[in-house]
């Protein structure tokens, strides 16, 4: 699977926000590329700018797209980015969804970060 990553940054900047009030939920939620439920409450990824226009304080992360249709059911994948990236002490929130998993980076270390993803396929291919 490595072998097929093809690791696509997204132009967009994104932000995790959380504690969202019940007036900003709607706003955000229309935005929101991912939610998810968790006991501290609502978190939510959405453009930067929108979370920055609902007031919070928040750093910019990017998505790098693995092309690759991974399996919900494949095993390793997430490890052996998560690792490589880790690695070069980049921090990495994984997400995964049905037809693709998506690595969040923090933006200064996006060029980087791709750099070793595509990396990472070349090795997987060899």
């Amino acid at each position: 699977m490595l072998a097929g990553i093809d690791p696509r940054l997204d132009p967009q900047s994104y932000a995790f926000v959380t504690a969202v009030q019940p007036d900003v939920a709607m706003q955000l939620m229309g935005s929101a590329i991912a939610s998810f439920r968790e006991d501290e409450g609502l978190s939510l990824i959405v453009p930067y700018d929108a979370a920055l226009a609902a007031g919070y304080a928040v750093d910019p992360y990017v998505r790098i797209t693995l092309q690759v249709h991974s399996a919900l059911d494949g095993v390793g994948l997430t490890a052996a980015v998560a690792s490589t990236l880790a690695e070069a002490g980049i921090a990495c929130n994984m997400v995964a969804a049905f037809h693709h998993d998506h690595a969040f980076i923090p933006a200064p270390r996006a060029q980087e970060a791709l750099e070793l993803l595509t990396g990472l396929q070349s090795d997987g291919a060899g």
